[in-house]
């Protein structure tokens, strides 16, 4: 259980939520509230001075319907046990208690953090154990992406990787260095061999190999400069977080195993710095992909989609039920739909409407952009089978998705999730910095669909 959780006691102090079209009704309840000018706009607090101390504390909700809008109460109150009082539904029960834990997250690895935290008495019928355990993957997401690079490389990604197996007796194993060429990963190879830090394919397996198998792939560039295509600086500032995918397959690994879902699960993440050097791939190099198809390098910082390729055609021979790719693959995906907005791309339209639907019942949105396969063409090389810079100036996030089609063959659903696994507005439980997007969504998808 997470220690901000408390068991009941008498004292406990009642937080309440008021949305703004409520706030008269309020002032008449806690006259305090219209003394001291409080007008319920959004994110608003005011502790409610009783005769033996704090009566009570009250946010403000504007018009909001953010359903994690009351991890604003952890974030700022002071010592103390708290229950949970009046709030309106879309934020109450269980929302509220998974609220509560995010608020509570520091990314405290360089910098400590001293502040003794509040206590929330679960909500009654709320299952503590499973909210602490979404939350505490959620932060394994965040804390690898906001470590450093230095500190961040693919042997570090691999090392968590190893210890989140062991956490739940999988099985571990990593492909390194120049075993990759022998092993048949030809493009996570080539991106990677421009770093001193040799590129590795990492693998976890967990489960009954009897149930319907279920395949995470995440791009782990670890850092990516683009190469000879050199990134600016301002293009460089968050690239530590160029290795999201992978760090939301864990978290999305971390949630599947702890509830033990009945499914056969597969975690593969190509692991790699994007460098310059004299060893570093070059535009207009072609190589051979694990699939066979040549792939003509129009630009060295599209590098996602080349390790990812050689990643899926090793899922995608298995034939999962279900393969689900998650990348930080392009900024045309942020142009698109913003920071906050993933897209996601999926020929299945069930398991489309149950993304949809999940993520917005669990406040993980995610919006699908179409597969337009008129866009295909742009795909195509000059000299190869494929290139990775596609010959047209727009679309670029389905150009990206249409490029790693094409290394999907056999699974009965894929989709693919252009995310930014980064928070740069930061919200109530949603601090700046590296975020997990979609892994609460994917995972409700899998627990309604996979669930004991």
């Amino acid at each position: 259980m997470h220690p901000s959780f408390a068991k009941p006691i008498k004292t406990a102090i009642p937080l309440h939520a008021v949305l703004a079209k409520d706030l008269k009704d309020w002032q008449k309840r806690l006259p305090y509230l219209k003394d001291s000018g409080f007008s319920a706009k959004e994110g608003e607090l005011r502790l409610v001075p009783g005769k033996a101390g704090l009566e009570a504390a009250v946010l403000g909700l504007g018009k909001s319907t953010d359903g994690l809008a009351l991890a604003a109460f952890s974030e700022q109150l002071p010592e103390g046990v708290y229950r949970l009082g009046e709030v309106p539904e879309f934020c109450g029960a269980a929302k509220a208690a998974l609220a509560w834990v995010l608020g509570t997250y520091a990314f405290t690895r360089y910098k400590k953090n001293n502040r003794v935290r509040a206590q929330l008495v679960l909500p009654p019928g709320v299952d503590g154990e499973e909210i602490s355990r979404i939350a505490e993957y959620v932060f394994l997401a965040r804390d690898l992406i906001n470590t450093p690079p230095n500190d961040m490389g693919p042997a570090e990604l691999a090392e968590a990787a190893r210890k989140l197996a062991a956490d739940h007796g999988a099985k571990f194993r990593v492909v390194q260095g120049e075993a990759q060429l022998k092993k048949n990963y030809p493009l996570i190879h080539a991106v990677g061999m421009g770093s001193a830090r040799a590129p590795r394919l990492i693998e976890i397996s967990w489960g009954n190999p009897r149930a319907p198998k279920v395949t995470l792939v995440g791009k782990g560039v670890c850092f990516d400069t683009g190469g000879y295509d050199l990134k600016p600086a301002s293009g460089m500032a968050t690239m530590k977080k160029d290795m999201g995918g992978g760090a939301v397959a864990l978290a999305l690994a971390g949630m599947v195993m702890g509830a033990k879902l009945n499914l056969r699960l597969r975690v593969l993440i190509p692991a790699v710095e994007n460098s310059v050097s004299g060893t570093a791939y070059r535009p207009s190099d072609v190589f051979k992909s694990r699939k066979g198809l040549t792939v003509e390098i129009g630009n060295t910082d599209a590098e996602g989609r080349l390790i990812l390729a050689d990643a899926l055609t090793d899922a995608d021979d298995e034939a999962p039920e279900i393969l689900i790719d998650l990348a930080t693959l392009t900024g045309a995906a942020r142009a698109a739909t913003g920071m906050e907005l993933p897209p996601f791309f999926t020929d299945d339209e069930k398991l489309a409407a149950d993304i949809s639907r999940h993520s917005m019942a669990v406040d993980d949105p995610l919006w699908r952009l179409p597969l337009w396969r008129g866009y295909e063409p742009t795909v195509a090389g000059t000299v190869a089978d494929l290139t990775n810079n596609p010959n047209y100036g727009f679309a670029g996030a389905i150009t990206a998705a249409l490029f790693l089609n094409r290394f999907v063959e056999k699974a009965k659903s894929w989709v693919h999730l252009d995310i930014a696994a980064w928070v740069d507005r930061p919200k109530p439980g949603r601090r700046a910095g590296g975020e997990a997007n979609a892994a609460r969504a994917l995972y409700a998808v899998l627990k309604e669909r996979y669930g004991r």
